[in-house]
Order: structure tokens, then sequence, then C-alpha cells
């Protein structure tokens, strides 16, 4: 075992997470879960939709099984959709083609949907022991300061570099024990602001902290300019109802139940082009317009948009209470129900002030 591992299986054993409701288990369902949550999410995020997913869904054949609405219901608020939706698709694709059974290696579970080589891997260790290396954003942080990498992690030169860093460093035994201690190390002391070198066990060989230079390292992601775009969301009132339709299966907030939508550049919610759409939504609902008003209009930051939402609600009248499907992709959705449904958080936000005002 070379002196990095050495150190880092020490350290896990000693100092590193033990009690995390996905540990101390060889069930690669559940290892498989929380991995794909635990992508480009915090672990203090991650923990009470687990525990929560895994009571509705409690083995691969319950997910297989499951309507995708519910599945996207309990993934709601924890972004990043697409994984929901490959979760699972890759449940039913287990189930169908696989006899309800994880492959056991990494490089076979990376070509399902939505694992890739490092979550591949980590399920790998994790569940059967196998050895592998994996690079998830901690890991690629800590691999950056020990060893001075220079260059943006995510540039294919850079990338490559580090997984060779990560297989060459891979001990012979406690594999899963590393995997588990580098991740932790990642998360709890090498963080990406104000690491706490003085305690960390790699300390006495990490050049960043040798070089003064674990604040600059790994070189951050190169500045690139956040496209801005307004869209006019429309609030179909009819009662204590509101009309929802569903969002195209790629894209922002992908799959989810969401308002309907009017992109565009036109910025004033009376244009006429609000107007005739408006009137189109409402005239498809099959009821009588009484009141529009245009709502607070609010900002959402994604990655790589800043979304300005113009909010007009339009109440109807309603003939009768029942909620009906109006038409494939729409539904009609209780205000009572929008804490639990499948919606993407700012208009889970809207609409619960609507309720609440």
């Amino acid at each position: 075992m070379g002196w990095l591992s050495d150190r880092i299986v020490r350290w896990q054993r000693e100092q590193g997470r033990s009690n995390l409701p996905w540990q101390g288990t060889r069930d690669p369902y559940r290892i498989w879960v929380s991995e794909i949550m635990l992508q480009q999410t915090q672990v203090a995020a991650v923990t009470r939709y687990f525990e929560r997913f895994i009571a509705r869904f409690p083995d691969l054949r319950a997910l297989a099984g499951a309507d995708l609405d519910e599945v996207m219901r309990l993934w709601s608020g924890l972004g990043y959709y697409s994984r929901a939706r490959n979760l699972h698709m890759c449940a039913r694709r287990l189930v169908d083609g696989h006899g309800g059974e994880f492959p056991k290696s990494g490089v076979e579970l990376a070509k399902l949907p939505g694992i890739g080589r490092s979550s591949g891997a980590a399920i790998a260790a994790f569940a059967f022991g196998a050895r592998a290396p994996i690079l998830d954003g901690n890991v690629r942080r800590v691999l950056c300061r020990v060893f001075a990498v220079e260059g943006y992690p995510g540039r294919g030169p850079v990338e490559r570099h580090l997984w060779e860093i990560a297989g060459r460093e891979l001990p012979e035994r406690a594999i899963e024990t590393y995997t588990q201690g580098l991740m932790d190390l990642g998360a709890t002391l090498c963080t990406r602001s104000r690491p706490a070198c003085h305690r960390c066990p790699l300390r006495t060989r990490c050049l960043a902290r040798e070089q003064g230079r674990a604040g600059e390292l790994p070189s951050p992601r190169p500045r690139r300019a956040i496209a801005s775009r307004a869209t006019t969301m429309l609030v179909l009132r009819r009662g204590d109802d509101v009309l929802l339709e569903r969002r195209p299966p790629s894209g922002i907030w992908g799959g989810l139940w969401s308002l309907p939508q009017f992109d565009g550049d036109r910025r004033a919610r009376g244009d006429p082009g609000t107007r005739s759409a408006l009137e189109s939504a409402v005239a498809r609902s099959g009821y009588r317009l009484i009141s529009r008003r245009a709502l607070p209009a609010f900002e959402h930051l994604f990655t790589h948009l800043r979304l300005r939402v113009e909010p007009v609600l339009a109440v109807v009248a309603t003939p009768r209470a029942t909620r009906v499907r109006e038409a494939p992709g729409e539904i009609w959705l209780a205000l009572d129900e929008v804490e639990s449904a499948a919606l993407p958080a700012p208009v889970k936000s809207l609409l619960l002030r609507l309720r609440d005002g």
C-alpha cells in the first residue's frame, strides 16, 4: 500500500464517516441510489431524500415498476432531474435485461443510464469489493492539491492526468475503506474553501500546502457568460386547482410538471403575443376567463442561465368541481397537493404563496 492510500485508510477508520444511511451494506441497490443522489449534491441534502426514497422503493423491482411521476415527486427539490429519469430507466433496464442483477464491474456499471465511470467504480467497490479508481468532485480536489495538478480538472488533458494518478494510487487491499476515505477527505477537510490543512492526514506531503497554494488549486472553471432569458408562466386557476403541463424530457426541469410557459424576448406580460397564448390556454381548458393579473416577477439562477419569470394569474369559471385530465401532458392539480408534487422548486414556491395568500 502506498503512502497516500495507507494514510487515507488509517484516517478513514479513525475519523471518517461511518453512520450514513447507505453505509454498512453490500446491497448494490442502496449503494447505487446513494451514489446517484450524491452526484453534484452534498451529503447533508441527500440524507433525508435517500431515506424517504428507500422507504417507498425498497428494492430494484419496486423502483422499476413505479410510475415515473412518483419517482420525480420524491426527487422534487433535489435538483438535476435527469438523474431521477436515468435512475428509473436504469432500474427498468436492469430488471428487463439483467434479470434484476447489477453488473459487478465498474466498467459494465458505467454503461448503464446515469452512472458513468466514477460512480460505477464506487458502486463496484462498495458492493463487490472491486478495485477501480474513482474521480468525483471531491477526489479531483484532493488529487489536484496533493500533487499540485495545474489546469481546470474538467478539461480533457487534465482529467486524463487525474485518472492516471487515481489509478496509480489504488491500494491492493481495503479498497472500500480507501474509496470512502477519499470521498470523505474531500467532503470534510479538503473542502473548496477554507480547507482544514492542519488536520489533513496528507498534509506533510501535500504539494499545494507546501507551496501555499491550497486556495488556488484546483484551478477554477474558466469564466463564461451566463445567458439571460425571460419567460411568462401562466397560473391558470380553477377554484383551488391549477393547470400544469409536462415539461419536455430534456432541457430545463425536464420531465417535471410545471406551469404553462411562453418563452421569448417580449418582457411585457400584456403584449399581444402573451395575451394570445393565454387566451389559447384558457380556451383549451374549456372554461371562461373571469380575471387576470400579473404576479410579482422573480429570477431563478441555473449554472448556465439566469431565468426571469413573469407569472400571470388567470382565474377561470368552474362549472364542475372535479379535477380532470384535459389533454395528454396536462393535469389539474389541487393547491393542497402542491407540496408533495414533482414540481420545479421555484414553481412550487410560487404556488405555495398563492395557496397561502
